[in-house]
């Protein structure tokens, strides 16, 4: 005679073994976009956050880049090759110029044009407020490059595509 701790111990294996296929099984293209969850959750800022937790995002945004990553963006100052730790840098600095800020991606094309390289054409939204208390709203066109190296996806270029103006 089935009982009812039969099926839920069924039903609960059934459930782990499919939760465990979505993790230990995801695409690839899954994976690049992690990568940009990742991103957008290491720029963001929240007004109350404290030095540490600053850091530790500040650390994750390095920990997403490859050993030399080409950026090409309109301020000159930024743009050639970077390791992690410059840009690590460079969005410590950003993000200190800023009470609140929010980064977040949209309509995300992926391809692999080659094994082990992904890609993305993107828009990305940014928004935040000043320290001052201007509020800044931004929405560019990027491109991105990612490769993966042992079974992890880096950025290896990031461009700002210029879109022509009516």
């Amino acid at each position: 005679m089935v009982t009812i701790k039969h099926i839920l111990l069924a039903l609960l294996i059934v459930i782990a073994g499919i939760w465990a296929a979505f993790y230990f099984f995801e695409s690839d293209e899954r994976k690049v976009k992690k990568q940009f969850v990742k991103l957008s959750e290491g720029v963001s800022k929240e007004s109350a956050e404290s030095p540490i937790a600053m850091a530790q995002k500040v650390k994750s945004i390095g920990s997403l880049i490859s050993e030399s990553c080409e950026i090409k963006i309109p301020f000159d100052s930024f743009s050639g090759r970077n390791t992690p730790g410059e840009v690590s840098a460079y969005a410590a600095r950003g993000r200190s110029y800023f009470a609140t800020l929010d980064l977040k991606f949209y309509d995300l094309t992926i391809s692999f044009p080659e094994k082990g390289a992904a890609d993305v054409t993107l828009t990305a939204r940014l928004t935040g407020k000043l320290a001052a208390g201007e509020h800044v709203e931004e929405t560019r066109e990027l491109r991105c490059v990612l490769k993966k190296t042992e079974k992890k996806w880096l950025f290896t270029e990031l461009e700002v595509v210029e879109v022509l103006k009516k």
